[in-house]
């Protein structure tokens, strides 16, 4: 414990009243050393009684679970009866009807917001307990990128000899565990938070306006029944007693009448084993918001060959002209109709947001005040801007986005303008015509001209998106608007603002592009005693090396790389990469290559070979939806179509998530109808797109895929502002490999990632066979064909001719029937 005395002595063995090296008596030595021991057994000691009663409580709620829910549910029982009384002797009365109208009104007023004081907010919960200071014990957290891939990873557990020892909580958004079916009908997320946000304030203003019964009453506000303290520590009781998936969590809280949202989040310091969504664990304040700490704990990234995307996704944000001259406009009509009600620190950040509106707009060549749809652009293009550059040329470097940003965040602007917007600014609305009413005239027309200018010009004012998220963008813009006003407070050299100009101010764009995903990643590898980025297909991995961790600051000693083989035998599998195709034309998919009749009609004689010899599903990856369409179209016309279709039938991937499911669906019943009835068909084509919906998370095992063909190599469009940006930023910041730019590293590791991500889709399980095509003669290249999985890659053949691989499917499918 103490550093070598004199003479080879330690300062044990040293005589009386010598002085070790330091200069300090052997009694001082072993004074420190002994105080020191006494320290290391009392902590000992404190932490082993914290567990013996940390222990001693969950043994007491598994013995006490059963007998606390009935009694709940007869409290329940009773509350409900009492409640039902007492609107019986309450009906017909008529009263409230005024007050019902004041309470909607008064919910839009901003309360009064202290910046400079910065007040810290608790939980929220009225009641002290003092497991909410409970002391996190060690745990793993495991990230994956869906609810359902969660789900499968807890199912996993239940099943497993742990599963009814481990304490395991299931984390998520209120999207996904929310029972509180007025709030649920928002529908869009970022309105689920602030009506939640907004209902918790409502709770405690409540409270206060109770203990001040001698003060003017004020009207009720809306808060939620599930929001309960006692409730939420019984459901937070009962996920720690059983392992539950997100689905038992949310039937629980509606049966126990709690919110599974907050109440999953009491039980993490007590829990071995967090599952959430990796997003949740990426954003930094939403990791806060959840209350997990990830000092000297356990981090599992599974799916993570995206991991790279998803953070910088996450902290990057796009705003339309369209979305910022319609929040100029409810937020100007919404200051105008409580200017007497609204506190001068609200009065103050709600002018500097429509000061950033303005400027925004601006910068797009627009006026806030005119419609974004009638306003041509007349510089069109792109442009990129450091984040510094962008400030001062729209001139708002002298205001604190910082502060701004706080303010939105605290203030739930963004709620309260939406219902005012609901309520007086949907062309649906009934605008009453008394004085003050007709003042809030300019808002409704402003929106009805917004979407009259969009039909008369014929084009959208924004990108097209699912109808769900109409709504949202055009009553709520303020909330995308925020995210912007965030994402330009990154580092100067960490982003870039993207101009994105066309035709109209409508239709143009703001974005901001995160460059460097290391700068928010590092606190989590920082915090960590260990993290695991875990995947399926991994390769190539110098991107998560080097973008992620390297950049980070990690100690290159500390970052261990480990990849193992399948489970399948080396006979189960067959790829070959072909180089010409039946008529010995060379296979090589470039732009300009790609589109020639003579490749497009190669591409369907190979198709039509193999379509007559491998069973079941044959599944194509194509490079993108426009070439497959081309494809497709080209192979109607030469008749090539109706030769695959008598042997396979055809689909095509749909471009709609929602139509994807049914795809499948019939997909999987011709094959299975084609297997069990014989005859010419022998199974189903399936038509697909490489990063399309049926690219990642879709299994096609045993006869769903057996066989899946690439065509051609998946490069990213190297013209995209986005990429040659990031191209230019890698260029700079990282060293170059393997006498290799980085920006040339990188476009060939996101085209062999996403197409491992493809190939494999078919070999799911240990008794699964298939064989894999690659039509292109650049994945030969070594430093091509050394970035496909170990796996795949070791049992890989290249065939210069279309004859010796025809030849080696037939001969690899036909073994596998026979055996079968």
């Amino acid at each position: 414990l103490g550093a070598g005395g004199q003479d080879g002595l330690s300062p044990r063995q040293a005589p009386p009243g010598s002085a070790d090296a330091a200069g300090e008596p052997d009694w001082v030595t072993a004074f420190v050393q002994k105080k020191e021991e006494r320290d290391m057994v009392d902590r000992l000691k404190e932490e082993q009684i914290r567990r013996k009663k940390r222990e001693e409580r969950l043994e007491k709620i598994r013995h006490n679970v059963q007998l606390k829910y009935v009694a709940k549910r007869k409290e329940d029982e009773a509350k409900r009866l009492l409640q039902l009384s007492k609107e019986a002797l309450s009906q017909g009365a008529g009263e409230g009807v005024l007050d019902e109208l004041d309470h909607n009104e008064e919910e839009l007023i901003l309360a009064e917001y202290e910046s400079d004081d910065e007040k810290k907010v608790g939980s929220g919960l009225e009641e002290d307990d003092d497991d909410l200071e409970e002391e996190h014990v060690t745990k793993i957290y495991y990230c994956s990128r869906t609810h359902s891939q969660l789900s499968q990873f807890v199912r996993e557990v239940q099943k497993s000899p742990f599963g009814k020892d481990t304490r395991l909580v299931s984390l998520g958004s209120r999207q996904n565990l929310c029972v509180n079916e007025e709030v649920r009908r928002l529908g869009a997320l970022q309105l689920i938070n602030d009506r939640c946000m907004e209902m918790q304030k409502n709770k405690h203003e409540k409270k206060s306006d109770e203990e001040n019964e001698g003060k003017k009453r004020r009207v009720s506000r809306t808060v939620c029944p599930f929001y309960s303290y006692e409730q939420m520590q019984f459901l937070r009781d009962e996920v720690l007693v059983e392992v539950k998936d997100i689905e038992q969590l949310v039937s629980l809280g509606r049966e126990t009448k709690a919110c599974p949202y907050y109440g999953s989040r009491f039980a993490i310091p007590a829990a071995q084993l967090v599952v959430l969504p990796y997003q949740m664990l990426l954003h930094e304040p939403t990791r806060n918001a959840a209350g997990i700490k990830l000092k000297d704990q356990v981090v599992i990234i599974d799916e993570a060959h995206n991991l790279i995307d998803t953070i910088t996704c996450i902290h990057s944000a796009e705003v339309s002209g369209f979305q910022l001259c319609c929040a100029h406009s409810q937020l100007s009509q919404y200051m105008e109709r409580y200017r007497k009600r609204l506190k001068a620190k609200n009065l103050m950040y709600i002018k500097q947001i429509l000061y950033l509106l303005e400027r925004f707009v601006a910068m797009l060549g627009g006026n806030v005040n005119q419609n974004p749809g009638c306003q041509a652009v007349s510089q069109t293009g792109t442009v990129l801007k450091s984040i510094n550059d962008f400030l001062f040329q729209s001139q708002i470097d002298n205001i604190n986005l910082f502060k701004v940003q706080r303010y939105c965040e605290k203030s739930l602007i963004s709620r309260k303008l939406f219902g005012f917007v609901e309520r007086y600014g949907g062309p649906a609305s009934a605008v009453k015509t008394n004085k003050e009413n007709q003042k809030l005239a300019g808002l409704q027309n402003f929106l009805l001209t917004l979407q009259q200018g969009s039909d008369k010009e014929g084009t959208p004012q924004s990108p097209p998106v699912e109808a769900e998220h109409d709504h949202l963008r055009t009553a709520s813009p303020l909330m995308q608007i925020e995210g912007f006003l965030s994402a330009l407070t990154n580092a100067n050299q960490d982003g870039r603002v993207i101009l994105n100009r066309q035709g109209t101010v409508g239709q143009s764009s703001l974005k901001f592009l995160l460059l460097n995903p290391a700068v928010h990643f590092a606190k989590v590898v920082e915090e960590c005693r260990a993290v695991i980025i875990a995947g399926g297909t991994m390769q190539p991995v110098a991107d998560f090396r080097e973008q992620l961790l390297c950049s980070a600051g990690v100690d290159p000693a500390r970052v261990v790389e480990f990849s193992c083989g399948h489970v399948i035998p080396a006979e189960n599998i067959l790829p070959i990469i072909l180089c010409s195709g039946p008529s010995n034309q060379q296979l090589e998919f470039t732009y300009q290559t790609r589109d020639l009749p003579q490749m497009m009609d190669e591409t369907g004689r190979i198709l039509c070979n193999l379509c007559n010899v491998i069973p079941g599903g044959v599944v194509c990856f194509f490079p993108s939806y426009e070439y497959e369409q081309q494809v497709y179209g080209h192979w109607e016309k030469t008749g090539l179509l109706s030769r695959l279709a008598a042997k396979k039938k055809v689909f095509q991937e749909p471009k709609k998530a929602n139509q994807v499911e049914q795809v499948l669906v019939e997909y999987a019943k011709c094959i299975k109808r084609c297997s069990q009835t014989g005859g010419p068909m022998t199974g189903a084509l399936l038509l697909s797109v490489v990063g399309g919906k049926m690219s990642e998370g879709i299994n096609f095992s045993d006869d769903l895929g057996r066989c899946v063909i690439m065509v051609g190599m998946p490069y990213p469009n190297i013209k995209s502002p986005e990429l040659q940006e990031k191209m230019t930023w890698l260029d700079k910041t990282m060293p170059r490999a393997a006498g290799q730019a980085p920006s040339r590293v990188l476009i060939e590791n996101l085209c062999m990632k996403a197409v491992n991500q493809s190939i494999g889709r078919a070999i799911r399980h240990q008794k699964d066979f298939a064989s894999i095509l690659l039509l292109d003669h650049r994945y030969a290249r070594p430093a091509i064909f050394n970035k496909l999985p170990q796996w795949i890659r070791e049992r890989t053949q290249v065939k210069p001719a279309f004859g010796s691989a025809f030849a080696e499917l037939r001969k690899f499918h036909r073994g596998k029937l026979d055996a079968l």
